[in-house]
């Protein structure tokens, strides 16, 4: 079968001209000049070797031909602009991905998340909790929050927020006989340990903290050790001993006294960050935009 069409272009000017029997109201319509609508509907004419309109003394009328072509002309597009719209909403009903590692997820976005609905109650969003590194654009993910140095090229990248590794612990051991009131007790507790995120060579370990807050004569090297801070967290809570992770993982569970800051003033800054991710065709969607705004939002409003 020949598919071949007139120029969309010149169709769509005529289907409004036509609807509207003015140049310039259809003009307004397509965002563009008379000029240019009436520069379309010759092109279509020519191409049907056919005239679409003759002068009638309240300005257009459609001729025989232009009667015949505009009824399925006008039927198409409103096919077309149905299909575009039922297509257009789906994508708005569709949870919005986001990827984030698993301790992040649990200990800083799920918390926040009955904000985000409040604010957007029209969003829902689908979690995707892992660490490994994602293809956004292969497996369809809006955004990613990721720990790192930010470098990504070919996406959208915009720095959320820094970071810093303090010790906490459940408020009992703020107590007793050895009650943690200086760097110097840790030496009576068993110290909890995060292994190294993403391969990030800088994060800081209990041994480069203990160096920082001048400390000696505690074994930075004993203690278990756990490759997700969330249950690191878990151990301190439950009172197993101190463990040293990013403050935005606890800020939440020291204002709610599940968990207290031992020392404070002596955190130690990372070098890498936390970073919002998209892809750069989708960053300015709506959605996508909505979601990115309201994380900084929420960032910036942590102590």
């Amino acid at each position: 079968m020949n598919r071949r069409l007139p120029p969309l272009n010149a169709l769509r000017a005529f289907e409004a001209a036509g609807r509207h029997l003015s140049l310039s109201r259809a003009a307004a319509e397509l965002h563009v000049t008379p000029a240019a609508v009436s520069h379309q509907v010759k092109t279509l004419e020519q191409a049907l070797g056919a005239k679409l309109f003759r002068r009638a003394s309240r300005g257009l009328a459609l001729s025989a031909t232009g009667q015949a072509l505009l009824p399925p002309l006008t039927d198409a597009f409103d096919r077309l602009l149905e299909g575009v719209d039922q297509v257009r909403h789906a994508d708005a009903r569709r949870p919005l991905t986001v990827s984030v590692a698993p301790s992040f997820g649990a200990k800083w976005l799920v918390p926040r998340l009955e904000r985000l609905r409040e604010a957007h109650p029209d969003l829902d969003v689908r979690i995707d909790a892992n660490a490994r590194v994602v293809d956004l654009e292969r497996e369809d993910i809006d955004v990613a929050l990721r720990y790192g140095p930010g470098d990504y090229p070919g996406l959208h990248v915009e720095r959320l927020m820094c970071e810093e590794v303090v010790p906490v612990c459940a408020p009992q051991l703020m107590h007793g006989a050895h009650a943690l009131r200086e760097p110097a007790d840790l030496a009576h507790h068993v110290l909890l340990h995060h292994e190294q995120p993403l391969g990030d060579q800088s994060y800081p370990d209990w041994r480069m903290w203990l160096l920082a807050a001048g400390v000696q004569g505690v074994d930075a090297s004993r203690g278990p050790r756990f490759t997700l801070a969330s249950m690191a967290l878990q151990a301190a809570q439950d009172g197993q001993g101190v463990a040293l992770v990013g403050r935005a993982l606890v800020d939440r569970d020291v204002a709610a006294g599940r968990l207290v800051q031992p020392f404070q003033g002596l955190g130690v800054p990372m070098r890498f960050a936390y970073w919002v991710v998209s892809r750069l065709r989708n960053a300015q969607q709506p959605r996508v935009k909505a979601f990115r705004e309201w994380l900084h939002r929420e960032a910036a409003a942590q102590p």
